[in-house]
């Protein structure tokens, strides 16, 4: 058997591990998934005519708001699943479950393969369970083309993979889960200081740099674009050139760490 056989078949081992772990285990899924829905839930009910009113300038109602909203809150998704991904390759690399691996034949690389295969599938389903509740709560894409739909399901799981990287090299450095939870938080605080909840150019002059540059905004405008028609202007390269550079910086992060991991 080649070596690139003996990878898929060892990685395709691990997947499934991981997968049949988040089946046993589902609490810390559920938790991750919980706090998009609740906030889309919140701004929808309690702040959505407020919100809709200052982005409209008055003239309009609460389901121009849960379509603003709705593409933040999948992106949002993204980043809390991922954070379960750390916490679960720190559990790995702390219990001694990566040290038996080690003395057994098998494709070294196959372990964190199946950690982000695994976590890039459970992105994907949990943002089409969030996804289900906005459309329950009035959320419509009437404009958007097939093609569209197919582009903004390749973003999304294009962003689920550059984070999904980044959190493995997250766990990895951590010395345990606690630690790999605090580490991974940015990936879930960063939309709330993005065009998630409000315009960029809405806030602070001061801080729309800040806003419009880093990772989740060119997603979150992108992704509005391809499901609502809106402007997406040079946004789109720029969330493209986001994911591929977290995910070669997170590949390589991960890799040479578990490479050189004693433990």
């Amino acid at each position: 058997m080649s070596t690139l056989a003996l990878a898929v078949r060892d990685s395709n081992t691990m997947l499934r591990r991981n997968l049949l772990h988040a089946r046993r285990y589902p609490s810390m899924t559920l938790n991750l998934l919980l706090t998009p829905i609740m906030m889309l839930l919140l701004f929808v009910y309690i702040f959505g005519d407020v919100m809709s009113a200052g982005i409209t300038g008055g003239g309009g109602d609460r389901s121009d708001y849960i379509a603003y909203l709705v593409p933040g809150i999948l992106m949002m998704t993204i980043g809390g699943t991922t954070i379960g991904t750390a916490v679960s390759v720190s559990m790995d690399m702390t219990e001694g479950i990566i040290a038996r691996f080690r003395t057994m034949a098998i494709h070294r690389g196959s372990v964190i393969v199946g950690h982000v295969v695994g976590s890039v599938l459970q992105c994907v389903l949990s943002v089409l369970f969030v996804g289900a509740v906005a459309v329950a709560i009035g959320f419509r894409s009437t404009d958007a083309t097939v093609l569209e739909w197919l582009a903004a399901f390749g973003l999304l799981a294009l962003f689920a993979t550059a984070l999904t990287w980044v959190a493995v090299g997250m766990g990895l450095v951590s010395p345990n889960p606690e630690a790999a939870s605090n580490n991974a938080t940015p990936l879930i605080l960063l939309p709330f200081l993005s065009s998630a909840f409000i315009p960029v150019d809405t806030m602070p002059g001061w801080f729309r740099p800040i806003a419009e540059y880093q990772p989740f905004t060119p997603a979150i405008e992108t992704l509005r674009g391809l499901l609502l028609g809106t402007e997406i202007g040079h946004n789109g390269w720029l969330a493209l050139a986001w994911c591929l550079g977290l995910a070669v910086l997170g590949y390589f992060w991960s890799t040479s760490k578990f490479n050189r991991d004693p433990k």
